[in-house]
Parts: structure tokens; C-alpha cells; sequence
């Protein structure tokens, strides 16, 4: 895919975590070098101001490419927390709070709460796998997919995930169609709770 040079050492000065990418500047100076996150190893995630070793070689394209990345040093002791969990987590946790009450009082029957419960834990599934299927610039799970499996009752799972992995948190429109799937289901879920009742037991 493109040629591999010398060795050299530089400083992550730019990382997405989202989309996988970011850019080394070499401490001798000189030209930005791109590189993906797949040619870091596994079993740590990058971050910005991380102090790397790389193959300086070139793309397709002959634009300047990372390869082999090496972290130089050992792991930072504390990482940054994850923005946005505790939100998320919170919020999870007065839905279903909120539903098991619906069940409690016989408002809602006990399949719909296992329904959310599946379909939550199918959209964490799917976000794990399209997570790492972008680092390893594999095949990807269609975003038409994430928003059915959201809209069908799974968003609970896909808030949590988005946050949990970093993933499609910024991205748009994705971000504004993904919160169109939860006030969709959240209506449509107060229709047929209060307008249109369900069968009990």
C-alpha cells in the first residue's frame, strides 16, 4: 500500500479517537506524518502527546504515512474518563427504572421490558463490532443498521456504546438522526402505554 523508510521518533500532536486517525510530528521537526490506527499495536489506545517510534514511508498517493507505530515509555497511569459516560448511564438508568414501574403497576407488560433489555444489548453488540471494524479498517456495520436496531427499542444500548467505545459521537448527521430514533421510539412507546393500551400478563 505504500513504502516503507527509516525509523523515526515524533509526538502524536493529533488523534481522533473517533475516527481513528490522527497525525505524528517528528521531534527532528519537519512535515506532519498521517497514521491510522491501525498501525498502532494492540492492546492500548492512542492519545494525543503520545511519544511514538514509526516507519516513515509514503502512501499511493505519495503523501507522507506512519506505519508500525511503537508507544516509546510506559502507559500513562491515569486516562482521561470517558466524556459523557455518567450522562449516559444515568439516563439508561431512569428509563428502565421508569419502564420496570410501567411493568410493576400492570401498565406495560413484561415483554416489552425484555424487549428493550434485547434490543440494547444488540445495539451494544453492533457498535463494538463497527468500532472495531474502523480500526482495523475492516468491513463495516451499516449506520441504516444502528438507527433500525436504536429505533426498535435498542437505544438505550447505543447511547451507552457511543460512549463506552467512542464511538459516532461527533459525527453528523448521524448524531442528529440517532437522537430522532430516540424521541421516535420514546413517542411512540408513550402512545401505546397511555392511548392505546396494552394487553396485560
Amino acid at each position: 500500500m505504500f513504502n516503507e523508510a527509516v525509523r523515526q521518533q515524533g509526538i502524536l500532536t493529533v488523534w481522533n479517537d473517533d475516527k481513528g486517525y490522527g497525525f505524528i510530528t517528528p521531534v527532528t521537526g519537519g512535515a506532519r506524518v498521517f497514521v491510522h490506527v491501525s498501525a498502532f499495536p494492540r492492546g492500548r489506545r492512542p492519545a494525543a502527546n503520545d511519544l511514538v517510534t514509526y516507519g516513515a514511508g509514503r502512501d499511493e498517493r505519495n503523501r507522507p504515512r506512519a506505519s508500525d507505530v511503537l508507544f516509546e515509555g510506559p502507559a500513562r497511569a491515569v486516562r482521561k474518563r470517558t466524556p459523557g459516560l455518567g450522562v449516559a448511564l444515568a439516563t439508561v438508568t431512569v428509563f428502565f427504572t421508569l419502564l420496570l414501574g410501567l411493568v410493576a403497576l400492570d401498565q406495560a407488560p413484561g415483554l416489552l421490558l425484555a424487549a428493550y433489555g434485547l434490543f440494547s444489548l444488540a445495539a451494544f453488540a453492533m457498535y463494538r463490532a463497527d468500532k472495531r471494524a474502523a480500526e482495523r479498517a475492516e468491513w463495516r456495520v451499516a449506520e441504516v443498521n444502528l438507527h433500525a436496531v436504536a429505533l426498535l427499542g435498542g437505544w438505550p444500548g447505543a447511547l451507552v456504546a457511543r460512549r463506552v467505545f467512542r464511538h459516532k459521537t461527533r459525527k453528523q448527521p448521524f448524531r442528529t438522526i440517532f437522537w430522532c430514533t430516540v424521541v421516535a421510539n420514546c413517542a411512540t412507546l408513550g402512545w401505546l402505554v397511555y392511548d392505546s393500551p396494552l394487553p396485560i400478563g
